[in-house]
């Protein structure tokens, strides 16, 4: 990840750290089919509106569950993009129209998915005076970031996939990444899963391979002294007291497929056509990776 990263890039993801979309549609509206979520999941509290959804396969049932998080969200949107032709891009919006499809993919090949948020919106409800000047302060982004950390692991997946999206300020810059946690149990897991998915969307999507980053090789500004000391992804890294209480407890993987501010990038993002290529790399890659699991427990 590029040093001089905007903030902006980072803030949903808080540690030490990283409208586009044209189908903004929800999940519902993607032809999802919400099913209730199995307990644990039932007894959470304090979530937004359609945060936490749970969706049934729609293929033949192939007994896993993938967890899919769009980055970002309501007063949070994440990296700026504009295409050539002049659209406006944010990555809050884009993640959520990928993630979108990747579940329809997935359900459609057999898989249960559970989405963080099928909304514009953060996952934990906020009320609107609690957000300073229509944006969240960095403490607000870490308890956003539990919620989605319970609700991971209220889902009982098998893999964890966090969709966002890079930006810089030399609109040159671009290319494909994906990060991954080796302070975890399942460490090798987590690379596994992370190399599946780089491969299939460096292969697939044509772009720049700039390789895999462990989360605590992040070269990024911090929001806070805790957050630098941590040195972890909150969604990808291990729990620790008083910062972090609960980590995640299945394999993950934080992806970044393209740059937003590269504008040949950014209009394959802005595209339905563009969304359903990125969502069918990740679904290849998370596929793929689901079966060497099984094939290799």
């Amino acid at each position: 990840m590029l040093a001089a990263v905007a903030l902006l890039v980072f803030i949903g993801l808080l540690a030490l750290v990283g409208r586009a979309c044209l189908s903004s549609a929800s999940a519902e509206g993607a032809g999802h089919t919400a099913a209730a979520l199995k307990p644990p999941a039932a007894s959470l509290t304090g979530l937004a509106a359609g945060a936490c959804q749970s969706f049934a396969p729609t293929g033949k049932s192939r007994d896993h569950t993938v967890f899919i998080d769009p980055g970002h969200g309501g007063p949070d949107p994440g990296v700026l993009g504009r295409t050539a032709s002049g659209t406006q891009l944010n990555e809050s919006v884009v993640a959520l129209a990928v993630a979108t499809e990747l579940a329809r993919q997935l359900r459609s090949d057999g898989y249960g998915v559970v989405l963080s948020r099928t909304a514009n919106t953060s996952v934990l409800r906020f009320d609107p005076s609690e957000v300073n000047s229509g944006a969240f302060t960095a403490t607000q982004v870490r308890r956003d970031l539990q919620a989605r950390v319970r609700c991971a692991n209220s889902s009982r997946a098998a893999a964890l996939i966090s969709i966002h999206f890079n930006g810089y300020q030399d609109a040159t810059a671009g290319g494909t990444q994906t990060f991954y946690d080796t302070a975890r149990p399942f460490a090798a897991q987590n690379v596994r899963l992370a190399q599946s998915l780089q491969s299939a969307m460096v292969s697939r999507l044509n772009l720049t391979d700039r390789g895999l980053v462990t989360d605590d090789e992040l070269q990024a500004p911090t929001l806070s002294d805790r957050a630098g000391s941590y040195g972890h992804l909150l969604l990808l890294g291990p729990p620790e007291p008083g910062w972090l209480d609960e980590g995640t407890s299945m394999p993950g993987a934080l992806v970044e497929p393209l740059f937003l501010t590269a504008p040949a990038e950014a209009a394959l993002a802005a595209s339905p056509d563009g969304q359903r290529r990125l969502a069918a790399a990740l679904a290849a890659g998370v596929e793929s990776y689901l079966a060497d699991t099984a094939a290799h427990p």
